[in-house]
């Protein structure tokens, strides 16, 4: 399944209304089929669902676990049944994908965890500085807590962060956590993913760099925006591409980055150190996963500007298109706006 979340294309993110009309779907081609309602009118068709039906929004639907998801794809599989004129006249039930807005597709999760798992970006970022790699970077999957207050969707406008002059994009690819746990070895770890998106972990590295030398992590430098969808693709989903099992878990997904339409970065999720399996781990040694927290893979190879250097390409601009792309994941677009300030 594609899960999203959605809003009628005339709302802006500006708009009161907007958080309160938010609702999970799911993409079925090209059509956003709203997932209470389709829970409604799939139990009067006969399908069994749990007494409360499907939820309106996607962090309820996690929250249900593993029987919730089995019933989001019971409902699924009678609409795909359907004649597309019977699913048009249920009220409320069919959106055309062009006449939505995606919103990041869980609005509000509980946490959100930025990992480092690609070697070859550690390696090349700190070659760029004249540091040789991390010894003790082998040892440990490690993390820092982001911002869940600024998230972004699809083709939503980021602002630019005014106070600075080197903004940079990240290609990431992240997982989001479908069922609560707590110590989770990593080779049970792959029952604990809900699914998969493109994730964008935007940088500000002239703000990072005067908080570096004070050891307290990215704070301003990361927490003006983080973008994150265009849906939430289900593990099912991508069988085919999948690479390994257990904790050796990952998948064979080609990921691009573009600015403006040109493609800069490339590089693909089999390549990772540490799998997201291992991160769970890791993330849940004496520490508990709630459904719905989000798990960034941190900057994969020739992901970022920083990587590249400027004579690569110039730090991102107001006005600037960035498109981060994943094979079977989508496309996430944003445009920066507003204006820098002063150095």
């Amino acid at each position: 399944m594609k899960l999203v979340t959605y809003v009628p294309s005339d709302a802006t993110v500006q708009d009161a209304t907007v958080q309160r009309e938010e609702r999970a779907g799911i993409l079925q081609n090209d059509t956003v089929l709203d997932l209470a309602t389709l829970g409604d009118w799939a139990t009067h068709h006969g399908v069994t669902l749990p007494r409360t039906g499907l939820p309106a929004t996607t962090l309820d639907l996690l929250r249900l676990g593993a029987d919730g998801m089995a019933s989001a794809r019971a409902a699924l599989a009678l609409a795909a049944r359907a004649r597309s004129e019977d699913l048009r006249e249920a009220a409320g039930l069919a959106h055309p994908l062009s006449a939505v807005r995606l919103r990041t597709p869980v609005p509000n999760p509980p946490s959100a965890r930025d990992f480092y798992a690609f070697e070859q970006h550690v390696k090349a970022a700190r070659a760029r500085r004249g540091a040789e790699m991390i010894p003790d970077w082998y040892k440990v999957a490690v993390f820092y807590f982001t911002n869940t207050s600024e998230l972004y969707g699809t083709d939503e406008a980021v602002p630019y962060p005014r106070r600075s002059h080197e903004v940079d994009f990240e290609l990431e690819i992240a997982c989001v956590i479908g069922r609560e746990g707590r110590d989770i070895a990593a080779e049970d770890a792959p029952a604990y993913i809900a699914g998969y998106m493109v994730m964008n972990d935007w940088s500000a590295r002239d703000l990072w760099r005067q908080e570096q030398m004070l050891n307290m992590g990215p704070a301003k430098g990361k927490d003006f925006a983080l973008s994150l969808g265009p849906w939430l693709v289900t593990p099912d989903e991508l069988e085919e591409k999948r690479v390994g099992s257990g904790k050796d878990e990952r998948y064979d997904l080609a990921m691009t980055g573009r600015i403006n339409g040109v493609q800069i970065s490339r590089d693909n999720f089999k390549t990772i150190y540490y799998t997201f399996p291992q991160m769970i781990e890791r993330a849940s040694q004496h520490a508990r996963l709630r459904p719905g927290d989000i798990f960034g893979s941190g900057t994969c190879g020739t992901g970022c500007i920083l990587e590249l250097g400027t004579e690569v390409h110039r730090w991102l601009e107001p006005d600037d298109v960035v498109e981060m792309e994943i094979e079977r994941l989508g496309v996430l677009r944003n445009t920066l706006v507003g204006e820098r300030g002063e150095a």
